[in-house]
């Protein structure tokens, strides 16, 4: 069966903090509701200081996430490993982890928008060798044995509950990504379909001698909203798709490559682009994906309307999608 994703950023523009509260806990009911019905995974992020509010907490959000659920999946793609005090992260996803019984997933990049360590003190130059040290320091704390780390002897505990340890995974559109998981023995999500990057990740574990794997987008990864009318809504919320669209791309430059990168600059251009897509459940089941990323607040989209597409997804096509799959 294929791979079942909501997506929550809870990006809300001009909230109040009574709107942006009700954001959240919908987002929480509807995650207790996605795992009621069998979706797969909830998906979520870290970005610091937008105007828009997003979301810039997301293990606070999924610990939030796996008290109100039993069974779901919770990936964070990605937070931004330099921003993070390794020994402190260590202690933060062991826990997560033995709350969710091995339910989270962490997938560590670099990011790409120096404001975000301007934000934090943190020195733009020196994120590569400041994520190698907090990837190198995970997998040693996890251990639950001494090691050292900065001229010290240190323990971390409790040992998470994941054998030997969290999944972990490193994730980017760079050689230097593919070849800091391979030399790590980590696992590699690209950011977008790169069939050439995996084949050089792949080269890399032959010459580091490790064992690894990737978790790379398929060629389509479009963001889904159910609709019974799409036309009603492209016309209704089309602007709450577009400001999430166009915030995303202004953060990236150069060579940076996503699954989900937009070039509209009109609601017209992003619907015929197709990252966006608005479906009834009839035209979501013939798109035939690899992953249905559901994608119900998208933007600041009202909660109603963010329901109306949960309902539609998992009464109307989740349950087709199981029986295609029997």
């Amino acid at each position: 069966m294929p791979v079942t994703v909501v997506r929550f950023n809870l990006v809300e523009p001009n909230a109040t903090s009574e709107s942006l509260s009700a954001r959240y806990q919908a987002a929480l009911e509807m995650a207790a509701y996605a795992d009621d019905r069998g979706m797969t995974t909830v998906q979520t992020e870290e970005h610091h200081g937008a105007a828009n509010n997003w979301l810039p907490s997301p293990f606070t959000f999924a610990g939030a996430v796996f008290g109100a659920t039993r069974r779901i999946a919770v990936t964070v793609s990605a937070i931004i490993g330099p921003l993070h005090d390794p020994l402190r992260l260590a202690e933060e996803i062991a826990v997560l982890d033995l709350i969710s019984g091995g339910r989270l997933v962490t997938v560590a990049g670099i990011g790409y928008r120096p404001e975000e360590y301007a934000l934090f003190d943190v020195e733009w130059k020196r994120r590569g060798k400041l994520q190698d040290e907090l990837l190198e320091t995970l997998l040693k704390a996890w251990t639950g044995e001494d090691f050292e780390y900065r001229g010290r002897t240190v323990r971390i505990t409790p040992r998470p509950y994941t054998r030997p340890h969290p999944l972990l995974l490193v994730g980017g559109s760079s050689q230097a990504a593919a070849r800091r998981a391979a030399r790590l023995g980590l696992p590699f999500f690209p950011s977008a379909h790169l069939p050439e990057l995996e084949a050089y990740y792949k080269e890399r574990l032959v010459e580091y001698g490790t064992e690894g794997w990737t978790m790379m987008p398929p060629a389509e990864t479009p963001l889904l909203h159910l609709a019974e009318d799409p036309d009603r809504v492209w016309a209704e919320h089309g602007e709450h798709f577009l400001h999430e669209a166009r915030t995303y791309a202004s953060w990236q430059s150069g060579d940076i490559r996503s699954a989900v990168k937009s070039g509209a600059t009109t609601v017209d251009e992003l619907r015929a682009e197709g990252v966006y897509r608005i479906v009834t459940p009839d035209e979501c089941l013939a798109q035939g994906l690899e992953n249905y990323v559901l994608h119900p607040l998208s933007g600041g989209m009202p909660v109603d309307e963010g329901w109306r597409s949960m309902h539609l997804f998992c009464e109307n096509v989740l349950p087709r999608l199981k029986a295609a799959e029997g």
